[in-house]
């Protein structure tokens, strides 16, 4: 079925849908608990801490700063690289539901795409997953980034459909589910990792389209909203 394809007299609500990447696509646990293993820190201490510095409203930055003060992301990305255990994330990482959920959106005929805040590095990254998607945007790749409007009209131009009938799909409330919604788009909330626990917000949560707890469910829910009148 072509994605602009009537539904009972009108096109399907839903004609693309577009993934952010961590703890979305991929799961950034063993990520996390490499670079504490860098900087000699318990992973489960390190865990714990990333909880507390998330929960106050701080970044993963400054569960670095915390462990390593003064710390220096690109030189010790570096020091990782030259020293064999490079940062970043490889097929092992990918959540067990992700092809699945990608083919199976795929199959009825939508346009799906991936665009995360990430590195530039990350695009090769991601393109050795092997993931069937139409596009994969990396926002330093882009030059603009989450919650930034622009980046969500970037993805609304790929897919060529008007932004209301653009899917975003990511676990964070912040950088997803309230700008894809400010910018006119929908939002499906996905409630896994820190950020998908530990943020709180009713309101986005209440006008995101779906609440997810894994993607296994999200092409039976996109199927049915693009068949109901």
């Amino acid at each position: 079925m072509p994605r602009g394809a009537a539904v009972a007299g009108g096109p399907r609500p839903i004609q693309a849908v577009f993934f952010d990447i961590g703890e979305t696509l991929v799961n950034e646990g063993e990520i996390y608990g490499r670079w504490a293993d860098w900087l000699g820190v318990p992973r489960h201490t390190f865990l714990t801490k990333l909880g507390a510095v998330l929960a106050s409203g701080g970044g993963y930055m400054d569960l670095f700063e915390y462990f390593r003060p003064g710390f220096d992301l690109e030189a010790e990305e570096r020091r990782r690289a030259e020293a064999g255990v490079p940062n970043g994330f490889g097929p092992d990482d990918v959540y067990p539901d992700v092809r699945d959920c990608l083919a199976r959106l795929k199959a009825q005929g939508l346009y799906v795409g991936v665009a995360g805040n990430q590195p530039a590095e990350a695009a090769e990254q991601f393109a050795a997953l092997d993931l069937d998607v139409d596009v994969v945007g990396i926002s330093d790749v882009w030059g603009v980034q989450k919650p930034s409007p622009e980046f969500f009209e970037r993805c609304a131009q790929l897919a060529d459909v008007l932004p209301d009938h653009v899917l975003y799909v990511g676990d964070r409330l912040d950088n997803d589910v309230r700008p894809s919604l400010a910018y006119g788009m929908r939002a499906a909330f996905l409630r896994r990792g820190p950020w998908g626990h530990i943020q709180r917000d009713p309101e986005a949560e209440r006008d995101a389209d779906f609440t997810l707890d894994d993607l296994s469910v999200l092409p039976g829910l996109v199927a049915e909203r693009n068949t109901v009148p």
